[in-house]
């Protein structure tokens, strides 16, 4: 059992370290203060082949495993979360389940507009009495000769307002519950499909979230993705991968909350000497620390599985359990340490 990373997976990281101290560090507080959409850097991150990197290299992808896209959603969350959190939809929402349930044809024509074209991917399940009961969505699709006519709406899609490609879930068969719900590519462009409502919520400001409308929206029959009928299946297998994107989320955020509180506390001297000395500090930065590193190896793990092709469900869950209640924590610490600083906007 090794638990050092390939040459591959340093090189990745510390590229997207650089990339992230270069250009994600700079704009994060303006990204979070604005709820601006971080356009800019998602553009440069279709560039270094970031956005749809485990998609095979014949599709326009790096080929990546599913360990590099967390790395660098670890790397970019440590800094703006809302930047790993696009990454993190994109990737392992979007992308994933078209390159495991797409026909030839969906691959070929949607992989590379979602890497090389610089499409933003997005997923959409949940629905206003439909979130963690997937069950009852009331989103329909009914085939009419050789489309698919689709009403309802989905809420709280991340990348919504700025996606053109989602994988949108709906009723094809409502009398046989979660065995007629059925899994469909659509984009943004298609007559019917429009955005609704931009949530404003309490955190991830940068990363757009909104409510997406289908009134009598026209999907090619084609565009089916999977067997009719299979969508909740395609919906729970893609949320297992989704899990280790924020996992990896959540464990950058931990990471970079407990890096600025190491170095905040080792400048701040009060009593003739840096808080970092006294022993109630250095405490609650060894549990910080304890506490990334389990989320680090729980993710991984995670990711390395899912890469062999091995069955990680409980694996991912447990991840993003561990990890995005660690975040919260350490945040919450880091807040403290801080002291009156911390309850400020200029921290």
């Amino acid at each position: 059992m090794d638990f050092n990373l390939s040459r591959e997976h340093q090189l990745i990281r510390k590229m997207m370290a650089e990339f992230t101290e270069k250009e994600v560090k700079p704009i994060a507080a303006e990204t979070d203060r604005t709820c601006e959409y971080p356009r800019e850097n998602i553009e440069k991150l279709f560039d270094l082949g970031v956005m749809g990197m485990c998609v095979p290299k014949e599709y326009g992808g790096a080929g990546a495993d599913p360990l590099a896209s967390a790395i660098c959603i670890e790397e970019l969350s440590k800094q703006c979360a809302s930047t790993g959190d696009i990454v993190a939809t994109h990737n392992g929402l979007c992308c994933d389940p078209i390159m495991t349930y797409g026909t030839p044809e969906q691959k070929a024509k949607y992989l590379p507009m979602l890497t090389t074209g610089h499409h933003v991917g997005a997923f959409a399940l949940t629905e206003p009495n439909a979130g963690s009961d997937a069950s009852k969505g009331q989103t329909e699709a009914k085939l009419e000769g050789d489309h698919y006519v689709m009403n309802g709406s989905k809420i709280f899609i991340t990348n919504g307002y700025v996606a053109d490609v989602f994988v949108v879930f709906a009723m094809t068969d409502k009398s046989r519950g979660t065995k007629g719900i059925s899994a469909f590519i659509v984009e943004s462009s298609f007559p019917g499909f429009s955005v609704g409502k931009h949530e404003e919520k309490l955190g991830l400001h940068g990363s757009p979230t909104a409510e997406i409308v289908f009134q009598d929206c026209i999907v090619p029959k084609e565009n089916l993705l999977g067997v009719e009928g299979k969508g909740f299946s395609i919906a729970m297998a893609t949320l297992d991968g989704g899990r280790i994107g924020i996992a990896a989320q959540s464990l950058g955020i931990a990471e970079g909350a407990l890096a600025e509180a190491i170095s905040y506390t080792k400048g701040r001297v009060q009593f003739g000497k840096p808080i970092s000395k006294f022993q109630n500090t250095q405490f609650t930065l060894a549990d910080m620390e304890l506490g990334c590193e389990a989320g680090r190896l729980l993710t991984y793990q995670a990711a390395v599985a899912k890469g062999e092709g091995k069955r990680y469900t409980k694996l991912a869950a447990m991840a993003k359990l561990f990890t995005s209640e660690h975040a919260m924590k350490t945040t919450t610490k880091v807040v403290q340490l801080f002291g009156g600083y911390g309850y400020t906007k200029d921290y």
